[in-house]
């Protein structure tokens, strides 16, 4: 093999007049795929090491490889490295500096190889990696999602169904409803990464390899759990990248939900919460103005994410077995989706802390739409045996009282209630106080604080 002085590509001799220029330009994916070196390294390292125990290359080719791999790492590592476009991709931009460090000796690594295969263990080994930094920004934010319902648990609100209030809540249970999504979150993350624990290293273009190669060492060296089975499949395989681009829109879905919602808790309409200047952004026209940017930024890039998972599949489905150009943009997509979810959990962290909660407004809103009527209902089903569908009535026609006299629930007597049922007696008062009635759902997942409490414990444990 020769040392390929004239930065050509390794396919030059077989394609004797040079690519146009522009083609060039656009088929390089140096600046997308430089982020894979380590992984590009560690697998060609891997695998030098396994043609060497196969005994397909010398111990003194091995050595020199393995030494010009090292120097490669450190110098990109320093900054030393120069990522010219004319190598294509950093899988040739590593071996052309490889030639030049070992001679011709460097065109050892690509024997059994093919770039095909190579592509795919550095992605699925990147991938591994991001996947677990991912987890690591979620506990972050779980964590203090647990700080900011330590302090709440005795903040009482309205929960909402339809935007319409539906029954008291404490504060703590609804910031807890976030650390269940990201948990989710969480899960599917690891499981994608056990799917991406198959090995791809040794399948070559397509058809396998005719070379006494060892699969079973290169998975074990590399952290995998079994190679692929089915050369085909292997270099045409997206999945992994599919689900990797799944779990992140729905993670950024759910980053998007919180956002929405604080959003319209902070505006004058709710007035709920308030984000302090850290978090907001001025108006160019209005002096008054403290726009919450920040929770809007959250919202809108959760469509991005969705771009790229969509882009992904449109790629995807129109392509026969196996190997396409159309696959090179999967690492960009996938990149691009990993840099902002990381970029977007951290921001809602620095929203969680710095807001603060207007707890008197949240007790005068709870007051407000008769939340407290669904108590009245079970305790007429529980102390006078009435049906449910009775009991609603009863309820509902005590609310409709309530709604005419312009009172609220607890601003009712016992006389105007048992003009709709008389054998209703005062127990039914208490029934319309909020602590009460946030106290009283102490079903496993209720509002109850006890139920708050033992769930922080928990969740502490799993972090």
């Amino acid at each position: 093999m020769s040392k390929n002085k004239n930065n050509k590509p390794v396919w030059s001799t077989r394609i004797a007049k040079g690519g146009s220029s522009l083609f060039l330009r656009v088929g390089s994916s140096i600046n997308v795929d430089k982020r894979l070196y380590k992984q590009d390294i560690k697998a060609s390292s891997v695998h030098v090491e396994m043609l060497l125990k196969k005994k397909i290359i010398s111990l003194q080719v091995k050595n020199k490889i393995i030494w010009g791999l090292k120097k490669i790492l450190n110098e990109i590592n320093k900054k030393k490295f120069n990522f010219e476009k004319q190598s294509e991709d950093i899988h040739m931009s590593i071996e052309k500096r490889l030639f030049e460090l070992v001679g011709e000796d460097a065109g050892f690594i690509h024997t059994a190889r093919s770039r095909n295969d190579q592509v795919l263990v550095d992605f699925k080994l990147w991938m591994i990696d991001a996947s677990e930094d991912i987890i690591k920004e979620i506990n972050l934010n779980i964590n203090l999602i647990i700080k900011v319902a330590e302090k709440n648990i005795f903040t009482i609100m309205p929960s909402f169904t339809h935007l319409k209030n539906a029954q008291p809540i404490s504060f703590s249970h609804y910031i807890l409803a976030y650390v269940e999504m990201f948990n989710r979150d969480k899960k599917r993350f690891l499981n994608n990464n056990e799917t991406l624990k198959e090995n791809p290293l040794g399948v070559a273009a397509i058809a396998g390899t005719s070379f006494n190669i060892d699969r079973e060492y290169t998975t074990k060296k590399l952290k995998f759990k079994k190679p692929t089975s089915n050369s085909i499949d292997t270099v045409s395989d997206r999945d992994f990248v599919l689900d990797f681009l799944y779990t992140i829109s729905v993670c950024s879905t759910h980053i998007s939900r919180f956002a929405e919602e604080f959003i319209l808790w902070n505006s004058d309409a709710f007035d709920l919460i308030k984000l302090k200047d850290k978090v907001v952004t001025g108006s160019s026209i209005m002096p008054q103005k403290k726009n919450p940017d920040t929770l809007e930024y959250l919202r809108g890039k959760t469509g991005f994410a969705y771009g790229n998972l969509f882009s992904m599949l449109t790629i995807l489905k129109g392509l026969p077995l196996s190997y396409f150009k159309d696959l090179q943009d999967d690492k960009e997509l996938a990149f691009k989706s990993f840099d902002q979810i990381k970029n977007c959990l951290q921001i809602m962290r620095e929203v969680l802390s710095n807001f603060t909660i207007n707890k008197k407004k949240m007790t005068q809103l709870a007051k407000v739409g008769f939340i407290t009527a669904t108590d009245l209902a079970d305790h007429i089903v529980r102390e006078y045996k009435y049906p449910f569908r009775k009991a609603y009535s009863v309820t509902s026609k005590i609310v409709n009282l309530a709604e005419k006299k312009g009172k609220k629930l607890d601003e009712l007597t016992i006389e105007e209630i048992k003009t709709i049922d008389k054998k209703l007696d005062e127990d039914v008062l208490r029934l319309f106080n909020l602590e009460n009635s946030v106290k009283s759902k102490k079903s496993y997942g209720g509002t109850s604080f006890e139920n708050i409490k033992k769930m922080i414990r928990k969740y502490k444990k799993n972090v």
